[in-house]
């Protein structure tokens, strides 16, 4: 049998996200995003080549003219208050569905009067709503503390007026939602980021270690795992960087291994044979967790973000309360007087699967959309809906 395509072809629908300086959870999205509309462009302030995902390095990619700007790999951050006027000044006319992926800048792209702009949301810009919470996780200096909020000032202005340019939004976490709404004042509909279960498969083989799949920043809090799995003698495994490699190897010993980035035939390898993935830090929505699940490997996080959403206690993982390493060395001992089922984690991530992500988000944008292009959208909706496996299918009303 023919397997459904997830892809819809429409000619007047465009894709937005803020940019492509890093490859996160994100960027990711808007791959699946890619994937259900192959054929729409995808308009973003700008493009690094290595910061593309991998459906993403053939598509039709129109840059702003900050793409030309010296050092931009090195120095994203620095034009911030630039982003603004480049979203503004895409000319999206032609388009009657404008399908924008933000925590940022893109949801302000301008429309035509009578198109539909429906806005994933990953979550409030950060830094001027969380702002200590972001300064923190970026680890800026005193001097960009000082001086960041006199800028801010009319950046947040602008998001304000920014957030009223969609029509409806998406959250990828209840938690996101009701930031959105105590924000904005909008309302949100909750469709959990995708994950591709079939890139991973489970082996029969456990090793003994423990694994952590992050970009190493501060606020991911991956220190945790290291001093945990230290006070217990524990293996643990690390693949990702980050500008917190340095401390966090200078916190390791012999038992902690720094593999840095790694291709997905890596990842798939070692969260397959873990003991359990280890999530130590508090995020809007974390797609590891479930990576990890799919690959038929439990999860050890933090209470905290989108995990409690995810994450199934005493099913698909065990959560610690308290943001230190004892509270997470506590959890593991509890973990390792566990027993886990690897077809019930796999069945626990495919309810997060790239199809079925696809079939929610043709049709709430079939629902919303203009008539020129609800009909086709519904349409994919239903020809994915008879795809989806009976195990997934009653799981879909739980979320959203």
């Amino acid at each position: 049998m023919m397997k459904p395509s997830r892809s819809v072809s429409l000619s007047r629908i465009a894709l937005v996200h803020d940019y492509f300086v890093q490859l996160g959870d994100a960027e990711r999205v808007a791959e699946a995003m890619h994937d259900s509309f192959p054929s729409a462009p995808m308009y973003t302030t700008v493009a690094l080549p290595q910061s593309l995902p991998p459906h993403l390095r053939a598509a039709d990619i129109r840059t702003s003219p900050l793409q030309r700007l010296p050092a931009m790999e090195r120095r994203f951050r620095h034009y911030f208050m630039l982003y603004p006027f480049a979203v503004e000044h895409f000319d999206l006319s032609e388009y009657d569905l404008i399908f924008s992926s933000s925590s940022g800048y893109a949801k302000g792209v301008h429309r035509r009067r009578n198109a539909i702009h429906v806005c994933y949301c990953h979550t409030p810009m950060r830094w001027v709503w969380r702002y200590d919470d972001y300064v923190a996780r970026e680890g800026f200096g005193n001097v960009a503390r000082a001086a960041l909020p006199f800028l801010l000032w009319g950046l947040r202005k602008w998001d304000l007026r920014a957030a009223r340019q969609p029509n409806y939004y998406i959250a990828n976490s209840r938690l996101v939602a009701d930031r959105i709404k105590k924000i904005y004042g909008r309302e949100a509909f909750v469709i959990p980021p995708p994950i591709d279960v079939n890139r991973f498969q489970m082996s029969v083989e456990i090793d003994d270690y423990y694994l952590v799949l992050s970009r190493l920043m501060p606020y991911k809090r991956i220190d945790l795992a290291i001093k945990a799995c230290k006070r217990l003698n524990r293996r643990l495994v690390i693949i990702g960087d980050g500008p917190d490699r340095a401390r966090l190897q200078s916190l390791a010993d012999d038992r902690i291994d720094f593999l840095g980035r790694q291709p997905d035939s890596i990842v798939n390898y070692y969260a397959a044979r873990c003991r359990a993935l280890l999530f130590p830090g508090e995020e809007d929505f974390g797609m590891a967790p479930l990576e990890a699940n799919a690959a038929g490997r439990p999860v050890i996080a933090y209470r905290g973000g989108g995990a409690v959403e995810t994450i199934e206690e005493g099913t698909t993982g065990v959560f610690f309360d308290r943001p230190d390493s004892l509270a997470l060395a506590t959890a593991i001992e509890k973990f390792e007087s566990m027993r886990w089922d690897q077809q019930t984690l796999r069945r626990h991530a495919e309810k997060f699967d790239q199809t079925v992500f696809a079939f929610r988000v043709l049709q709430f944008l079939g629902s919303v959309a203009p008539s020129s292009c609800a009909g086709e959208l519904l349409d994919g909706a239903r020809l994915l809906s008879q795809s989806l496996s009976q195990r997934v299918w009653p799981r879909l009303a739980l979320v959203g």
